[in-house]
């Protein structure tokens, strides 16, 4: 596993999603600034946490999918059903 790669794959992917920038969310009594919530991947020596999930181990065929996918410049297809615009 490249860690380099997938650090470096990250920022170029959170910056793709606008990292720090408010979005405008309309409101009853009008419109208010909110910043996207944004969801933690955590690194481990054996393994990953995404989000406030369970732990996975690299040797998990989905544990590989996600980070191959990183490592290839793209969102993780398994957040693609919860996050369409990336996250």
């Amino acid at each position: 596993i490249d860690f380099d790669l997938i650090l470096e794959n990250i920022k170029d992917l959170n910056s793709l999603v606008g990292e720090g920038v408010s979005e405008i969310e309309h409101t009853p009594r009008g419109a208010r600034l909110r910043r996207a919530e944004p969801l933690p991947l955590t690194l481990y020596r054996n393994g990953i946490v995404v989000g406030h999930g369970a732990f996975r181990p690299y040797q998990h065929p989905a544990t590989q999918q996600c980070l191959q996918d990183i490592m290839d410049g793209y969102f993780p297809s398994e957040l693609q059903p919860h996050y369409p615009d990336g996250v």
